[in-house]
């Protein structure tokens, strides 16, 4: 009877501990960022519509930047609830999604805070005028203060999407050390 040899090969999962607080408020606070994006830049591309205008690459490239990044989340949702994130995973898509937000973030605060003509010199274009007299004025000044704050909740929702993605860079690299020590 000849010498059988049976080589077992044992398979190891790896299993990633992930910081549970950092990672859902992480994940509450960039579902926030990203569909606030959509949402602002989608009113705007409507506007745009209704008036005939033109519309600006910021305003479609601010939609699918913001529609990427949530699919992203829900991408990172079902592996957490398949334990199966790995951390390589997670710096690669938030590397990916830190260049598109920082390109928003950039463009957004050139539109915003930009040379002559930018949204934000508009902002205090119109008064409000007191009592019923001028109600158009009024309404020129409610649209032009919705339309600035929009502008700059977007800005805003960028800087903060931007260091969050940053942060998940870092947060994901060190899960990813702490399980070879």
């Amino acid at each position: 009877m000849a010498n059988e040899v049976l080589i077992r090969v044992l398979e190891r999962k790896r299993k990633y501990m992930w910081p549970e607080a950092q990672l859902n408020f992480w994940l509450i606070v960039m579902i926030a960022a990203a569909a606030t994006i959509v949402g602002v830049f989608t009113y705007f591309m409507q506007l745009q519509s209704v008036f005939h205008l033109g519309v600006p690459w910021i305003f479609p490239y601010s939609i699918a930047t913001g529609s990427l990044c949530l699919l992203f989340l829900l991408i990172i949702l079902v592996l957490i609830q398949q334990r199966q994130l790995l951390p390589g995973i997670v710096v690669l898509g938030s590397f990916i999604l830190f260049v598109l937000f920082l390109t928003g973030l950039i463009e957004t605060s050139i539109q915003l805070y930009g040379p002559t003509g930018s949204v934000n010199s508009y902002c205090n274009l119109y008064r409000p005028s007191s009592g019923l007299s001028d109600g158009e004025a009024t309404l020129a000044w409610l649209e032009t203060q919705g339309i600035c704050q929009d502008w700059k909740a977007a800005f805003a929702f960028y800087i903060v999407g931007t260091v969050f993605l940053l942060w998940m860079m870092v947060m994901a690299y060190q899960v990813n050390q702490d399980n070879f020590d």
